[in-house]
Protein backbone atom coordinates (compact mmCIF):
# COMPACT_ATOMS: atom_id res chain seq x y z
CA UNK A 1 0.00 0.00 0.00
CA UNK A 2 3.14 2.17 0.93
CA UNK A 3 4.37 2.06 -2.55
CA UNK A 4 0.73 2.06 -3.98
CA UNK A 5 0.67 5.76 -2.22
CA UNK A 6 3.91 6.95 -2.88
CA UNK A 7 3.68 6.37 -7.02
CA UNK A 8 0.14 7.98 -6.95
CA UNK A 9 2.29 10.60 -5.07
CA UNK A 10 4.34 11.39 -7.69
CA UNK A 11 1.79 11.38 -10.16
CA UNK A 12 0.29 14.31 -8.49
CA UNK A 13 3.00 15.76 -8.10
CA UNK A 14 3.66 15.65 -11.72
CA UNK A 15 0.40 16.72 -12.54
CA UNK A 16 0.91 20.32 -11.11
CA UNK A 17 1.96 22.55 -13.89
CA UNK A 18 1.02 26.37 -13.41
CA UNK A 19 0.99 27.80 -16.98
CA UNK A 20 2.69 31.08 -17.48
CA UNK A 21 0.76 33.85 -17.87
CA UNK A 22 2.05 34.87 -21.75
CA UNK A 23 1.30 31.67 -22.83
CA UNK A 24 -2.68 32.26 -21.54
CA UNK A 25 -2.66 35.51 -23.09
CA UNK A 26 -1.15 34.58 -26.83
CA UNK A 27 -3.85 31.80 -27.05
CA UNK A 28 -6.81 34.19 -25.58
CA UNK A 29 -5.63 37.42 -27.62
CA UNK A 30 -5.82 35.03 -30.75
CA UNK A 31 -9.51 34.10 -30.23
CA UNK A 32 -10.58 37.87 -29.56
CA UNK A 33 -8.43 39.23 -32.91
CA UNK A 34 -10.78 36.52 -34.79
CA UNK A 35 -14.22 37.47 -32.58
CA UNK A 36 -13.97 40.31 -30.18
CA UNK A 37 -16.82 39.66 -28.82
CA UNK A 38 -15.96 35.86 -27.91
CA UNK A 39 -16.04 35.86 -24.55
CA UNK A 40 -18.67 39.16 -24.01
CA UNK A 41 -21.72 37.58 -21.99
CA UNK A 42 -20.31 34.69 -20.79
CA UNK A 43 -19.88 32.46 -17.94
CA UNK A 44 -16.25 30.98 -17.80
CA UNK A 45 -15.35 28.74 -15.67
CA UNK A 46 -12.15 27.30 -14.61
CA UNK A 47 -12.24 24.09 -12.92
CA UNK A 48 -8.63 23.16 -11.99
CA UNK A 49 -7.70 26.42 -10.85
CA UNK A 50 -7.39 28.22 -7.41
CA UNK A 51 -6.83 31.92 -7.44
CA UNK A 52 -3.89 31.83 -5.21
CA UNK A 53 -2.20 29.99 -7.94
CA UNK A 54 -3.50 29.86 -11.17
CA UNK A 55 -2.56 32.54 -13.83
CA UNK A 56 -6.04 31.21 -15.58
CA UNK A 57 -7.93 32.99 -13.00
CA UNK A 58 -5.54 36.12 -12.18
CA UNK A 59 -6.00 36.68 -15.94
CA UNK A 60 -9.63 36.05 -16.22
CA UNK A 61 -9.92 38.54 -13.42
CA UNK A 62 -8.41 41.14 -14.76
CA UNK A 63 -10.03 41.26 -18.31
CA UNK A 64 -13.61 40.29 -16.44
CA UNK A 65 -14.59 43.70 -17.72
CA UNK A 66 -13.35 44.64 -20.76
CA UNK A 67 -13.84 40.83 -22.15
CA UNK A 68 -17.40 41.52 -20.60
CA UNK A 69 -17.93 38.43 -18.72
CA UNK A 70 -21.17 37.99 -16.85
CA UNK A 71 -19.80 35.46 -14.43
CA UNK A 72 -16.34 33.55 -14.11
CA UNK A 73 -15.86 30.78 -11.89
CA UNK A 74 -12.95 28.80 -10.90
CA UNK A 75 -12.38 25.52 -8.34
CA UNK A 76 -10.07 24.12 -6.93
CA UNK A 77 -8.81 20.48 -5.27
CA UNK A 78 -9.14 19.42 -1.30
CA UNK A 79 -5.27 19.12 -0.41
CA UNK A 80 -6.36 15.91 1.37
CA UNK A 81 -7.57 14.23 -2.05
CA UNK A 82 -3.97 14.77 -3.64
CA UNK A 83 -1.81 12.04 -2.66
CA UNK A 84 1.16 14.81 -3.02
CA UNK A 85 -0.41 16.80 0.25
CA UNK A 86 -1.90 13.66 2.15
CA UNK A 87 -0.64 13.48 5.96
CA UNK A 88 1.89 10.89 6.19
CA UNK A 89 2.90 10.76 2.70
CA UNK A 90 6.70 10.35 2.18
CA UNK A 91 6.24 12.88 -0.02
CA UNK A 92 3.82 15.04 1.93
CA UNK A 93 3.98 18.65 1.39
CA UNK A 94 3.80 21.43 3.54
CA UNK A 95 0.33 22.45 2.83
CA UNK A 96 -0.22 26.03 4.50
CA UNK A 97 -3.95 27.59 3.50
CA UNK A 98 -3.19 31.18 1.76
CA UNK A 99 -3.35 34.23 3.81
CA UNK A 100 -6.36 35.05 1.60
CA UNK A 101 -8.58 32.08 3.33
CA UNK A 102 -7.13 32.32 6.75
CA UNK A 103 -8.02 36.01 7.19
CA UNK A 104 -11.40 35.01 5.82
CA UNK A 105 -14.30 35.14 7.67
CA UNK A 106 -15.18 31.44 6.24
CA UNK A 107 -12.19 29.76 6.79
CA UNK A 108 -12.31 26.45 8.93
CA UNK A 109 -9.54 24.95 9.50
CA UNK A 110 -10.53 21.02 8.94
CA UNK A 111 -12.48 21.95 5.29
CA UNK A 112 -9.36 23.41 3.89
CA UNK A 113 -7.76 20.75 3.99
CA UNK A 114 -10.60 18.10 3.17
CA UNK A 115 -12.98 20.51 0.97
CA UNK A 116 -12.39 22.02 -2.71
CA UNK A 117 -13.05 25.70 -3.04
CA UNK A 118 -15.34 27.55 -5.19
CA UNK A 119 -14.39 31.44 -6.13
CA UNK A 120 -16.75 33.39 -8.28
CA UNK A 121 -16.42 36.85 -9.61
CA UNK A 122 -19.37 38.89 -10.74
CA UNK A 123 -20.46 42.16 -12.40
CA UNK A 124 -20.34 43.27 -8.50
CA UNK A 125 -17.49 46.14 -7.27
CA UNK A 126 -17.53 44.53 -3.47
CA UNK A 127 -15.01 46.21 -2.20
CA UNK A 128 -15.84 49.69 -3.53
CA UNK A 129 -12.65 50.61 -4.70
CA UNK A 130 -14.35 51.50 -8.86
CA UNK A 131 -13.53 48.28 -10.30
CA UNK A 132 -14.39 44.78 -10.32
CA UNK A 133 -10.80 42.34 -10.40
CA UNK A 134 -10.04 39.53 -8.21
CA UNK A 135 -10.42 41.45 -5.22
CA UNK A 136 -14.04 41.18 -5.94
CA UNK A 137 -13.77 37.25 -5.83
CA UNK A 138 -16.58 35.58 -3.49
CA UNK A 139 -15.87 32.33 -2.53
CA UNK A 140 -16.67 28.99 -0.46
CA UNK A 141 -15.78 25.08 0.69
CA UNK A 142 -17.32 22.71 -1.96
CA UNK A 143 -18.99 20.27 -0.13
CA UNK A 144 -17.17 17.63 -1.92
CA UNK A 145 -13.03 17.39 -2.94
CA UNK A 146 -13.61 19.70 -5.98
CA UNK A 147 -13.18 16.56 -8.13
CA UNK A 148 -13.84 18.01 -11.88
CA UNK A 149 -15.82 14.82 -12.52
CA UNK A 150 -17.75 14.96 -8.86
CA UNK A 151 -21.73 16.21 -9.07
CA UNK A 152 -21.35 19.41 -7.66
CA UNK A 153 -18.25 20.59 -10.06
CA UNK A 154 -20.43 19.13 -13.17
CA UNK A 155 -23.06 21.13 -12.46
CA UNK A 156 -20.61 24.42 -12.59
CA UNK A 157 -19.96 23.20 -15.96
CA UNK A 158 -23.87 22.30 -17.34
CA UNK A 159 -24.23 26.48 -15.85
CA UNK A 160 -20.91 27.89 -17.80
CA UNK A 161 -20.17 28.66 -21.39
CA UNK A 162 -16.96 28.27 -21.74
CA UNK A 163 -14.49 26.12 -20.25
CA UNK A 164 -10.65 27.45 -19.80
CA UNK A 165 -7.97 25.32 -18.22
CA UNK A 166 -4.91 23.06 -18.12
CA UNK A 167 -6.12 19.71 -16.80
CA UNK A 168 -4.12 17.52 -14.62
CA UNK A 169 -2.27 15.23 -17.96
CA UNK A 170 -2.88 12.21 -16.19
CA UNK A 171 -6.54 12.63 -16.07
CA UNK A 172 -6.56 14.65 -19.77
CA UNK A 173 -8.63 12.04 -21.49
CA UNK A 174 -11.11 11.45 -18.89
CA UNK A 175 -11.12 15.39 -18.75
CA UNK A 176 -11.84 16.24 -22.54
CA UNK A 177 -14.64 13.15 -22.31
CA UNK A 178 -16.11 15.43 -19.69
CA UNK A 179 -16.08 18.59 -21.17
CA UNK A 180 -17.04 16.94 -24.69
CA UNK A 181 -19.89 15.54 -22.72
CA UNK A 182 -21.10 18.74 -21.38
CA UNK A 183 -21.55 20.28 -25.51
CA UNK A 184 -19.49 23.30 -24.08
CA UNK A 185 -16.93 25.58 -25.95
CA UNK A 186 -13.60 24.87 -24.33
CA UNK A 187 -9.77 25.68 -24.65
CA UNK A 188 -7.60 23.50 -22.57
CA UNK A 189 -3.74 22.69 -22.70
CA UNK A 190 -2.61 18.88 -23.63
CA UNK A 191 0.10 17.31 -25.19
CA UNK A 192 0.60 17.13 -28.79
CA UNK A 193 0.42 13.02 -28.30
CA UNK A 194 -3.24 13.16 -27.74
CA UNK A 195 -4.81 13.98 -31.43
CA UNK A 196 -3.95 10.11 -31.40
CA UNK A 197 -6.02 9.46 -28.96
CA UNK A 198 -9.66 7.39 -29.51
CA UNK A 199 -11.41 10.67 -27.63
CA UNK A 200 -9.76 13.00 -29.51
CA UNK A 201 -9.64 12.08 -33.29
CA UNK A 202 -12.63 11.68 -34.01
CA UNK A 203 -13.68 15.16 -33.15
CA UNK A 204 -10.63 16.27 -35.35
CA UNK A 205 -11.96 14.53 -38.17
CA UNK A 206 -15.70 15.90 -37.28
CA UNK A 207 -14.96 19.12 -37.41
CA UNK A 208 -16.11 19.76 -33.50
CA UNK A 209 -12.00 20.25 -31.56
CA UNK A 210 -9.04 21.87 -33.58
CA UNK A 211 -5.59 23.05 -32.26
CA UNK A 212 -5.17 26.45 -30.96
CA UNK A 213 -3.35 29.29 -32.24
CA UNK A 214 -0.35 29.33 -30.46
CA UNK A 215 2.39 26.85 -28.81
CA UNK A 216 2.47 24.55 -32.08
CA UNK A 217 5.62 24.97 -32.72
CA UNK A 218 7.63 26.49 -29.71
CA UNK A 219 8.28 25.29 -25.85
CA UNK A 220 5.93 26.10 -23.41
CA UNK A 221 7.54 27.04 -19.75
CA UNK A 222 5.32 25.47 -16.88
CA UNK A 223 5.87 25.92 -13.08
CA UNK A 224 6.30 23.32 -10.88
CA UNK A 225 6.65 22.70 -6.90
CA UNK A 226 9.71 22.60 -5.73
CA UNK A 227 11.65 19.56 -5.75
CA UNK A 228 9.85 18.08 -8.80
CA UNK A 229 11.84 16.04 -11.01
CA UNK A 230 12.67 17.98 -13.96
CA UNK A 231 15.56 17.55 -16.94
CA UNK A 232 18.45 20.15 -15.99
CA UNK A 233 18.33 20.56 -19.68
CA UNK A 234 14.40 21.55 -19.60
CA UNK A 235 15.15 23.73 -16.29
CA UNK A 236 18.17 25.56 -18.45
CA UNK A 237 15.89 26.20 -21.02
CA UNK A 238 13.35 27.39 -19.37
CA UNK A 239 15.54 29.81 -17.46
CA UNK A 240 16.61 30.96 -21.15
CA UNK A 241 13.16 31.77 -22.20
CA UNK A 242 13.06 34.12 -19.16
CA UNK A 243 12.08 31.77 -16.08
CA UNK A 244 14.72 30.91 -13.53
CA UNK A 245 14.01 28.89 -10.40
CA UNK A 246 11.74 30.86 -7.97
CA UNK A 247 11.87 30.14 -3.99
CA UNK A 248 8.09 29.02 -4.71
CA UNK A 249 8.65 27.15 -8.24
CA UNK A 250 11.09 25.75 -10.50
CA UNK A 251 10.22 25.89 -14.04
CA UNK A 252 10.25 23.39 -16.57
CA UNK A 253 9.90 23.41 -20.60
CA UNK A 254 7.71 21.23 -22.52
CA UNK A 255 8.01 21.14 -26.58
CA UNK A 256 4.93 18.88 -27.17
CA UNK A 257 2.48 20.81 -25.35
CA UNK A 258 -0.26 22.60 -27.36
CA UNK A 259 -4.06 23.73 -26.62
CA UNK A 260 -7.18 22.27 -27.88
CA UNK A 261 -9.99 24.42 -28.66
CA UNK A 262 -13.37 24.52 -30.44
CA UNK A 263 -12.71 28.16 -30.56
CA UNK A 264 -12.63 29.64 -33.81
CA UNK A 265 -9.29 31.67 -34.54
CA UNK A 266 -8.03 33.26 -37.65
CA UNK A 267 -5.09 31.33 -38.26
CA UNK A 268 -7.30 28.06 -38.39
CA UNK A 269 -8.27 29.42 -41.82
CA UNK A 270 -5.10 30.58 -43.98
CA UNK A 271 -4.68 28.35 -46.25
CA UNK A 272 -1.23 26.50 -46.88
CA UNK A 273 1.22 28.35 -49.70
CA UNK A 274 2.31 24.84 -51.77
CA UNK A 275 3.94 24.16 -55.24
CA UNK A 276 2.35 21.94 -57.76
CA UNK A 277 3.63 18.36 -57.56
CA UNK A 278 6.17 19.05 -60.83
CA UNK A 279 7.46 22.09 -58.63
CA UNK A 280 7.54 19.92 -55.49
CA UNK A 281 9.97 17.36 -57.36
CA UNK A 282 12.16 20.46 -59.45
CA UNK A 283 12.45 22.74 -56.51
CA UNK A 284 11.91 21.18 -53.19
CA UNK A 285 14.15 21.71 -50.17
CA UNK A 286 13.44 18.07 -49.50
CA UNK A 287 16.08 15.78 -51.07
CA UNK A 288 13.76 12.58 -50.78
CA UNK A 289 11.20 14.59 -52.79
CA UNK A 290 13.08 16.81 -55.27
CA UNK A 291 14.11 14.92 -58.71
CA UNK A 292 11.75 12.11 -56.94
CA UNK A 293 8.60 10.79 -57.88
CA UNK A 294 5.55 10.94 -54.67
CA UNK A 295 5.20 7.15 -53.85
CA UNK A 296 2.06 5.19 -54.13
CA UNK A 297 1.18 3.44 -51.39
CA UNK A 298 1.78 -0.82 -51.73
CA UNK A 299 -1.65 -1.67 -50.47
CA UNK A 300 -3.50 1.31 -51.55
CA UNK A 301 -2.30 3.07 -55.02
CA UNK A 302 -4.88 5.30 -55.39
CA UNK A 303 -3.22 7.49 -52.86
CA UNK A 304 0.70 9.21 -52.52
CA UNK A 305 2.74 9.40 -49.69
CA UNK A 306 3.42 12.57 -48.77
CA UNK A 307 6.59 13.01 -46.14
CA UNK A 308 6.15 16.82 -45.32
CA UNK A 309 3.51 18.91 -44.79
CA UNK A 310 5.11 21.69 -47.42
CA UNK A 311 5.43 19.25 -50.01
CA UNK A 312 1.90 18.60 -50.28
CA UNK A 313 0.80 19.34 -53.95
CA UNK A 314 -1.22 21.82 -54.81
CA UNK A 315 -2.71 20.17 -58.03
CA UNK A 316 -3.48 16.43 -56.35
CA UNK A 317 -7.43 15.63 -56.12
CA UNK A 318 -6.89 12.23 -54.65
CA UNK A 319 -5.72 10.63 -51.41
CA UNK A 320 -3.03 11.74 -49.61
CA UNK A 321 -1.26 10.56 -46.70
CA UNK A 322 1.02 13.43 -44.41
CA UNK A 323 2.95 13.67 -41.27
CA UNK A 324 0.49 14.30 -38.24
CA UNK A 325 1.89 17.89 -37.70
CA UNK A 326 -0.19 18.54 -40.12
CA UNK A 327 -2.79 19.41 -37.90
CA UNK A 328 -0.95 22.53 -36.21
CA UNK A 329 -1.63 23.73 -40.17
CA UNK A 330 -4.88 22.29 -41.19
CA UNK A 331 -7.66 24.51 -42.39
CA UNK A 332 -10.52 22.61 -42.38
CA UNK A 333 -11.57 25.20 -46.17
CA UNK A 334 -8.83 23.24 -47.53
CA UNK A 335 -8.58 19.93 -46.95
CA UNK A 336 -10.84 17.38 -45.83
CA UNK A 337 -9.61 14.87 -42.94
CA UNK A 338 -10.38 11.27 -44.24
CA UNK A 339 -8.66 8.80 -41.49
CA UNK A 340 -5.73 8.17 -39.28
CA UNK A 341 -3.37 6.28 -40.27
CA UNK A 342 -3.04 4.35 -37.35
CA UNK A 343 -6.86 3.37 -37.58
CA UNK A 344 -7.19 -0.31 -39.92
CA UNK A 345 -11.19 -0.20 -39.59
CA UNK A 346 -10.86 3.35 -41.12
CA UNK A 347 -8.45 2.94 -43.59
CA UNK A 348 -10.61 -0.36 -44.64
CA UNK A 349 -13.48 1.86 -45.27
CA UNK A 350 -10.96 4.13 -46.98
CA UNK A 351 -9.97 1.02 -49.46
CA UNK A 352 -6.54 -0.04 -48.19
CA UNK A 353 -6.04 -3.32 -48.71
CA UNK A 354 -4.09 -5.55 -46.23
CA UNK A 355 -0.22 -5.42 -46.49
CA UNK A 356 -0.30 -9.43 -47.24
CA UNK A 357 2.28 -11.84 -47.13
CA UNK A 358 4.57 -10.48 -49.69
CA UNK A 359 5.30 -7.58 -48.41
CA UNK A 360 5.68 -9.00 -45.00
CA UNK A 361 8.25 -11.33 -45.94
CA UNK A 362 9.91 -9.05 -47.93
CA UNK A 363 9.46 -6.28 -44.72
CA UNK A 364 11.72 -9.11 -42.62
CA UNK A 365 13.77 -9.83 -45.47
CA UNK A 366 15.25 -6.73 -45.56
CA UNK A 367 16.16 -6.34 -42.07
CA UNK A 368 12.50 -5.23 -40.38
CA UNK A 369 11.91 -5.19 -37.13
CA UNK A 370 8.53 -3.90 -36.40
CA UNK A 371 5.44 -6.23 -35.33
CA UNK A 372 3.54 -5.87 -38.94
CA UNK A 373 1.91 -9.24 -40.34
CA UNK A 374 0.03 -9.71 -43.30
CA UNK A 375 -3.62 -8.96 -42.18
CA UNK A 376 -2.24 -5.78 -40.62
CA UNK A 377 -3.90 -2.84 -42.54
CA UNK A 378 -1.47 -0.12 -42.53
CA UNK A 379 0.22 2.28 -45.30
CA UNK A 380 2.82 0.00 -46.75
CA UNK A 381 5.87 1.86 -48.82
CA UNK A 382 8.63 -0.02 -50.77
CA UNK A 383 11.28 2.39 -51.23
CA UNK A 384 14.25 2.60 -50.12
CA UNK A 385 13.38 -0.23 -48.43
CA UNK A 386 9.98 -1.71 -47.31
CA UNK A 387 8.45 -0.13 -43.93
CA UNK A 388 5.14 1.44 -43.09
CA UNK A 389 4.55 5.10 -42.87
CA UNK A 390 4.77 6.29 -39.57
CA UNK A 391 1.24 8.20 -38.21
CA UNK A 392 -0.45 9.54 -41.26
CA UNK A 393 -3.55 11.33 -41.41
CA UNK A 394 -5.02 10.98 -44.79
CA UNK A 395 -6.49 13.54 -46.35
CA UNK A 396 -8.03 15.20 -49.42
CA UNK A 397 -8.17 18.62 -50.96
CA UNK A 398 -11.45 20.03 -50.56
CA UNK A 399 -11.52 21.31 -54.38
CA UNK A 400 -11.73 17.81 -55.33
CA UNK A 401 -14.98 17.38 -53.97
CA UNK A 402 -16.60 19.92 -56.17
Amino acid sequence: MANTNLVAAKRAKQDEFYTQWADIEREMNAYLEYDPDVFRDKVVLMPCDDPEWSNFAKFFALHFVDFGLRKLISTSYAPDSNPAYAPGNELELDYQPSLFETRSAGFDATKTRSNGKKFVLEAHDINGDGVVNIDDLQWEYLKGDGDFRSAEVTALRDEADIVVTNPPFSLWRQFITWVVAGNKTFSIIGSNNATTYVEVFPLIKGNQLWKGATANNTDMVFGVPKGTDIAEADRSKAARLGYPSTDVHDFTRLGNSCWFTNIEHGRRHEPLVLMTMADNVKYSKHKDVRGAEYQRYYNFAEAIEVPYVDAIPSDFDGVMGVPITFLDKYNPDQFQILAHGDDMEALRQLGVKTLGKDFVNTYYAQGGTGANSHGHRRLGLTEPNYRTAFKRIMIRRRKAES
